[in-house]
């Protein structure tokens, strides 16, 4: 349960920040200016604060989402307002003479984007979109508010059949670390794989 919260809220948090990253370097001031109070908004509300008014308050409204349901728009919509800054950087990352190439190939803006400057925004962002794996992974933790039954709280029934609360704890703890650790070094091969030849020294340089 864990991964699936893991894995479903950095996919939509994913799905959100690629065009909110495209809309901040290449959109209007309109769209820029939405995108910020988005941004700034999730960022600056507490994760929990974010799932009880997600699972408590749209029921207001007659809509209802399942605690699980809940946990990862919670957790996706707050992953997409990072993982968009990520993808700013990266995108702002890749020279302005790329998308000018593409331009004077015939291409759109947004195919520009797409089969040009995003393959590229990509591989830069990993780095910093393996750090918001880990981020995402320990804060579903949080589902447990919501009576989501993942690891810890998996953790706090074994422990109310009368097993020893540090044992289990330090178990949940260490099952966090080897899953941390196991895919981000999983990510880190990929990120040397994928990295752009002479990227790192030319920055250096700079």
């Amino acid at each position: 349960m864990t991964l699936k919260l893991t894995f479903w809220s950095l996919g939509l948090g994913l799905i959100l920040a690629l065009p909110f990253s495209f809309g901040q370097v290449y959109g209007g001031r309109i769209a820029k200016g939405i995108i910020v109070v988005y941004e700034r908004l999730f960022r600056s509300i507490p994760l929990l604060v974010i799932l009880f008014l997600i699972f408590y308050g749209f029921p207001k409204i007659n809509v209802r989402f399942s605690p699980f349901t809940a946990c990862i728009l919670g957790l996706g919509l707050r992953s997409a307002a990072y993982q968009s800054q990520i993808f700013r950087g990266a995108i702002q990352s890749v020279s302005e003479t790329q998308m000018r190439a593409a331009r004077s190939l015939g291409m759109s803006r947004l195919q520009g984007f797409r089969h040009v400057v995003l393959p590229q925004a990509l591989r830069i962002a990993l780095p910093g979109w393996t750090n918001e794996f880990t981020i995402v992974l320990k804060d579903s933790s949080l589902a447990y508010a919501l009576g989501v039954t993942e690891l810890l709280r998996q953790g706090g029934y074994i422990i109310s059949t009368k097993y020893e609360p540090m044992l289990i704890y330090l178990s949940v703890a260490v099952i966090y670390l080897v899953i941390t650790l196991g895919i981000n070094r999983g990510l880190g091969t990929v990120e040397k794989k994928l990295a752009i030849p002479g990227f790192a020294v030319k920055e250096q340089i700079r």
